[in-house]
Formats: structure tokens, sequence, C-alpha cells
């Protein structure tokens, strides 16, 4: 039971960092690195990026770590680091019902399904190369993170009344909640169906384990084939025959099973023994990078990234232009975590199919805080540039470049206040923050309904001032929808959607 403690402990260790670091983002004491090493130690992370984005980032080399010891051991990182792992582990065990031990044997089989996982790797691969970084959408650690930002720790806090911090909401949270519950529930059918299964970093391990020097090895003269090595396998490796290298998920639940001592860790054992490469016929690969390459036409033909973007997409300060991003944004939604007004949320389909799950601006939720630039401290691929203060609001040395906009306030004035229904609000310029103000107003002398002279402070926008913070859209004493909105029109990071004025 030695191996077996241990590799508990050492699970419960990471599962542990994980969710402190997720807590050190949440009240921001250590700034953004902590809370992205799990994501830098991701080794699809930066095999990904690299490729999206023809650039290969500092901070995702750490992932070289996970690579090598992949090279060396095999797929360790999955049982014995990867949190999302043993969150599957332990809620398969929490909800696991009592199978007799024919049924753990049959469980705990190869099966083709598991080729899935595989197949998935190459089509988000084959997008990657096309410029889209969709990796993040089942990748473990920016999975965990999202749920966490978006579900879990919301939760918490609406549970404990705001213990960590004021109470924060993500718009579609529920959704990326309940597809980790999903995800939890199929263990109930077959066990850690995810990572064995859909699992695109398990499945680059898997590919990488081929070459592991160290390996599992059977000794068929003592073995006689009891199967009890199979009760108790996390990767459904077939230790009981040839053992499959790219399943093995090094956790040496067999060699204790063992009886007989039949199993052990050894250096290079001989190949005959063992099923070197994926279950995945080359053909199989070669359609799913296809398939990749078509869902990255079908998104990016839809227009929603050039002529066709929708209004409301409005990124955070820093962002790279729509394609650069898209090439960079991991989706994990750590901005929303360290966001102190709330204001940015996962977006559903208002950015296309390729831009599910990045984070857009929704002014009705919060304003983008005047001096706050965590966003681009916590991005761990770039996607957000790290600005500073005075970057993002033109001072200083950056006074000629002027301030960061993330878009243009506009006035309805078919809902506001003092156009529509006479009645006096100055709240918009009294909370615009730049200075000049970007809202102004004038006095108009009207006719009011019974007759008698009105004046009023009608405001106006001065685009050229404006810098799209959003506090005036939150403020709006007009609830529904406010009087006034900002849409992404005039966005520093785009010139092609620049606000033609004059």
């Amino acid at each position: 039971m030695r191996l077996r403690t241990t590799r508990r402990i050492s699970q419960g260790f990471f599962f542990l960092l994980f969710v402190f670091l997720v807590v050190i983002a949440d009240l921001r004491w250590l700034g953004g690195y902590p809370a992205s090493l799990f994501l830098e130690l991701d080794p699809l992370v930066g095999v990904a990026t690299a490729i999206s984005a023809h650039e290969v980032f500092r901070g995702v080399l750490w992932g070289l770590l996970i690579l090598a010891l992949t090279l060396a051991l095999g797929r360790v990182f999955c049982n014995w680091v990867c949190p999302l792992g043993t969150l599957h582990q332990a809620g398969g065990w929490a909800l696991g019902r009592r199978r007799s031990a024919r049924e753990k044997l049959d469980a705990n089989r190869y099966r083709p399904i598991f080729q899935l996982k595989y197949i998935i790797l190459a089509a988000l691969i084959a997008m990657a190369a096309l410029g889209s970084l969709q990796i993040g959408l089942l990748d473990p650690i920016a999975l965990f993170h999202r749920t966490m930002a978006a579900a879990i720790v919301p939760l918490v806090n609406l549970a404990g009344g705001g213990v960590t911090t004021t109470q924060h909401y993500a718009v579609g949270g529920w959704v990326i909640g309940a597809i980790l519950l999903g995800l939890v529930a199929a263990n109930l059918i077959v066990p850690r169906f995810f990572c064995r299964a859909l699992c695109p970093l398990g499945a680059l391990m898997g590919v990488l384990a081929r070459f592991s020097l160290w390996r599992i090895d059977r000794d068929p003269h003592s073995c006689n084939g009891c199967n009890r090595c199979l009760t108790h396998c996390e990767g459904a490796s077939d230790p009981h025959d040839r053992l499959r290298k790219s399943e093995c998920f090094v956790c040496f639940n067999c060699i204790e099973d063992c009886p007989h001592g039949s199993l052990s860790f050894k250096w290079l054992p001989p190949r005959q023994r063992e099923i070197t490469n994926p279950d995945l016929p080359g053909r199989r690969a070669l359609l799913a990078g296809v398939a990749g390459v078509a869902l990255f036409g079908f998104a990016r033909v839809s227009g929603s990234t050039r002529k066709g973007w929708d209004k409301s997409v409005i990124r955070p300060p820093g962002a790279l232009a729509e394609e650069a991003f898209l090439a960079r944004c991991l989706k994990c939604d750590q901005c929303l975590r360290v966001c102190p007004t709330n204001t940015l949320q996962p977006a559903a389909f208002q950015a296309g199919v390729e831009g599910i799950w990045t984070p857009v601006l929704n002014m009705r939720m919060g304003p983008c805080e005047y001096n706050c630039t965590l966003c681009g401290q916590v991005c761990p691929t770039g996607a957000i540039q790290p600005i500073t203060i005075a970057e993002k609001l033109g001072l200083g040395e950056h006074a000629e470049r002027g301030p960061v906009r993330l878009g243009t306030a506009f006035f309805d004035r078919g809902r506001c206040l003092p156009w529509a229904m006479d009645t006096p609000c100055v709240v918009c310029q009294e909370v615009c923050p730049v200075s000049p103000k970007a809202i102004f107003t004038r006095a108009t002398t009207l006719i009011g309904r019974d007759g008698s002279e009105i004046t009023l402070d009608q405001p106006y926008i001065d685009p050229a001032r404006c810098i799209g913070c959003g506090i005036c859209e939150y403020e709006c004493p007009v609830k529904d929808q406010a009087a006034v909105r900002v849409t992404a029109i005039g966005e520093t990071r785009s010139p092609d959607r620049r606000l033609l004025l004059g």
C-alpha cells in the first residue's frame, strides 16, 4: 500500500495547491504569476499557443519539465499532479456504486472509445495551426480554471455570504458548471471517463509516453492470468496482457495488486511485451486534422471576427486585435477571477463559435475599473497584454498615444430621462472618470406637458474623449436597458473599428 499512499498524498497536495492558487488569484495577494502556475506547467498550453501564435511565451516553458518527466516515466502527470484528474478519481469513488469483482475487471479494460482523445487532439492542433486556439475547451487545467472562475467560486461565495470577496456572478456560469458535473457523473459509467476518452492533454502525453524510459513490465512466466491487476487500473492500460504505454497513468496499483509479483517498474523492458503506440490509425488522425481545418473554416466564414463582428464584444484593456486574441486566449477565465468589478464575463456566441467562453465586458454587471490592469497580469499567454496604469490612461510618456479605448458610449435619447421624459438627471456626467469629462450637458428650455417652461441639462458624448469604461452605462438609473450604452466601435486595439470623426 506504500506506493498507493504516496500517490494519494501527491494528488492531495497538488489539488490543494491548485485551489489555494485560485484563492490567491481572487484575493490578489501575490499578483498574477502564482495563479498561472498550473497553466504554465501544462505542456499542451505551450505547444498549442506556440503553434497558433507563432511565438513561445516565457512562462509556458515550464511545461518542458512535464514533457521531460513524461519522456522519462510516462503519464505520471495525469495521476500524480493533475487536479482535474484527482477530482475525477475522487468523484468516481464518492459516486461509485458497489461493483462485483467481474464488473471491476470489465470496467477497467481498454475500449475503442478511448481513441477519441487522440482525434480531439489532432483536430484542435489543426485549428491552432490556422490561428484559432481552442485547446482550452477541453484542456483539463484550463477547463478546471474556467469552472472555478465561472461556477464554483461564485457558488461558494453565495453560500458563504461573500466570505472571500464581494459576490460575483458569471453569465452562463451554470452551463460551465453543469459540464463539469456531467463529466464527473460519467465516472459512474466508465471510471475516469474524461481522462481516458476526452482529455487532449492526456492524449499528448500518451503520444510522448511511447518514448518513456521506465515502464511497467509483466513477467509472462510468473503471471497466471488472474487479472487482479485490472481491479484498480486507473488508465485502462491492460497490464494483464500487453501493456498499452499510451494509456498507463503510472499509478502502480497493478504492481501492488499482483499477488505473484509479476509486475514491476523497469528500465526499458522488452517492447514485444507492450503496445508502444496509441491505438489510432493514421487514417483517422488525418481525418481528425481535416475536421479541425473544416471547423476553423466554418467558424471564420461566419464573419464574426471580421466584417460581422458584434458591437457588444468589448475586450479587456490590453487585449490584442481579435484574430490575434483568438490565437492566444485559452478561455481559462482567470481574468474573470481577478476583475474587481465583475464586468468581465464568459462570452456565449456573441463572439462567434471561436470566441465561446472568451472574456467580454458586460457593463451592466460593472464598469472597467479606471485604475485596474489585473486582467493582463494573470493572462498566461499574452492574449491580454500586461500594461501599466500609465499606459492604460495615457499618462506620462504615453500621453501622445493617448489612453486605451475599449469602445465608445452612445445615448439612446428615447430612454434618457432628460431627453425623453422631461426629468432632470446628470448621473452619467457625474460618474464619468476622464478629465476633461467625455460627457457634457447643454441647458435646454422646453415647454412641459402642463405648459410651463422647464430647463433641463441634456447630456452629450464627446467621442474623442470617451474611453468606453462603461461606468456611465453601469450607473444609469434606467435599469432594464441603460439609456447610455458602450459598443466596441472606436476601440484602440483594432484600427478597422475606428469611429470616423469629421
